[in-house]
């Protein structure tokens, strides 16, 4: 990463590159692209999105999304993303904050219903809250929105008992993608300060229609475009000539694009590439993986949109009227395992959960073995903030200290936050 490769001389004007084409990067490009900005992005793969992406998948014979995401009505920085790309109705959802739950080892179902205020009376409802619970126990959670960011929720909050088992662990274990009882004690409170504090009214269940790609991906592309913006796919960034604090040039396998200036860099990839490229940044380096099962069925009349999945291996059930998917979140011990065998272990969990009986249909099986970064306070420590100690170079990902856990939540609020420093700060 010396600074000895010729360089042309670049252009006058100032632009921006930003290097990935994941929800991050996106983010980032369309917030500079709205300002007026000179925007190039580049994406190493051929298709943008990342994980939140969507293809056509010929085992099934449909486009599938390569995992499922349930977004939340307070999830402000998607919103204004999907606004800001002309797609805010590509996000449905119940008008209130219901969550049907199914248990798979009891039997036992139930719909969890918030009211929409930020005064939590629901709790006080046996036909609103998690059976077998009472307020007090609600009450018990309240010190993980005061945790230190070295704590584990293990240390601050009792991991055991029936809202433990049926609400907080599923929850906790969705968002932070890692064990729950390890987990930073800091972000659980932080994604409680932002969903149940803050009323139904935060907490109403959304998910993408008809898939990611066309509610994420597709529209944020074609705003790039309008606005003047050159998207280059299949361009993987090999090295960073930096010289002085500062980067002088991208070079890629086939080019060498030389910085102005004033030009900025925003880094949008995954932290073992930025640390490749990086060498003396410090990034996360503990992830955990995501397994995802699609199923070529089309849900039972009445099925809800999202359920919630107690004692089985599936945790979250996604219908769709022509495929059931599903999710399993913090799977590392069982993403090695044979993809048939796990797509019986998931399809007999579907059939209990939505109560059918159905030969396995034609499936797939997506695995993630490095899906997130392991949301523990050790691993959390390790997030580097969107400024770095070079003066034209930003950086942006769910790994970033956003202070939140790896969620698109958190994508998109890395890549403004990019976009911000590299509006306001010229790289002279």
């Amino acid at each position: 990463m010396a600074a000895g490769t010729d360089i042309a001389k670049p252009s006058d004007s100032r632009r921006v590159f930003v290097i990935g084409a994941g929800i991050s990067g996106l983010a980032a490009a369309t917030a500079l692209a709205a300002r007026g900005m000179a925007v190039t992005l580049y994406e190493a793969a051929g298709q943008a999105g990342g994980r939140c992406r969507s293809y056509y998948d010929p085992v099934l014979d449909q486009v599938i999304d390569n995992g499922n995401h349930l977004l939340l009505s307070g999830n402000g920085a998607v919103i204004r993303y999907l606004e800001r790309i002309g797609a805010r109705g590509a996000l449905i959802g119940p008008r209130r904050a219901v969550f049907p739950f199914a248990d798979l080892a009891s039997g036992q179902r139930w719909v969890l219903r918030l009211n929409g205020g930020p005064l939590p009376w629901w709790v006080a409802s046996r036909a609103r809250r998690v059976p077998d619970t009472g307020p007090r126990d609600y009450l018990a959670y309240a010190p993980l929105m005061f945790a230190g960011r070295r704590a584990t929720v293990g240390e601050t909050v009792p991991v055991k008992g029936a809202l433990w088992d049926r609400l907080m662990r599923p929850f906790l274990l969705a968002a932070l993608n890692t064990a729950p009882e390890s987990g930073s004690a800091q972000l659980a409170g932080q994604l409680i300060r932002e969903t149940f504090a803050r009323g139904g009214r935060a907490c109403r269940p959304r998910i993408a229609m008809p898939t990611l790609a066309a509610a994420f991906i597709d529209p944020a592309l074609t705003f790039l475009q309008a606005k003047g913006a050159k998207v280059e796919m299949g361009k993987r960034l090999r090295n960073l000539v930096v010289d002085r604090g500062k980067v002088l040039a991208l070079e890629f396998s086939d080019a060498t694009v030389p910085l102005n200036a004033s030009d900025m860099v925003v880094l949008a990839v995954p932290p073992w590439v930025a640390k490749d490229l990086l060498p003396d940044l410090t990034v996360p380096t503990e992830f955990c993986a995501i397994v995802n099962g699609h199923f070529h069925c089309p849900a039972p009349k009445g099925a809800p949109p999202i359920l919630g999945v107690i004692g089985g291996t599936v945790e979250w059930v996604f219908t769709f009227h022509d495929r059931i998917s599903v999710t399993v979140s913090g799977a590392d011990a069982i993403v090695d395992k044979d993809r048939e065998e796990l797509a019986r272990l998931l399809w007999r969990d579907v059939c209990a959960a939505l109560r059918i009986s159905a030969d396995l249909p034609p499936w797939q099986i997506v695995k993630e073995k490095r899906a997130t970064f392991a949301a523990t306070p050790e691993q959390d420590l390790k997030r580097p903030p969107a400024k770095t100690a070079w003066r034209n170079l930003v950086l942006a990902g769910d790994w970033t200290d956003t202070g939140l856990p790896a969620t698109l939540e958190g994508a998109v609020r890395s890549g403004e936050a990019a976009a911000a420093l590299a509006l306001r700060r010229p790289a002279l």
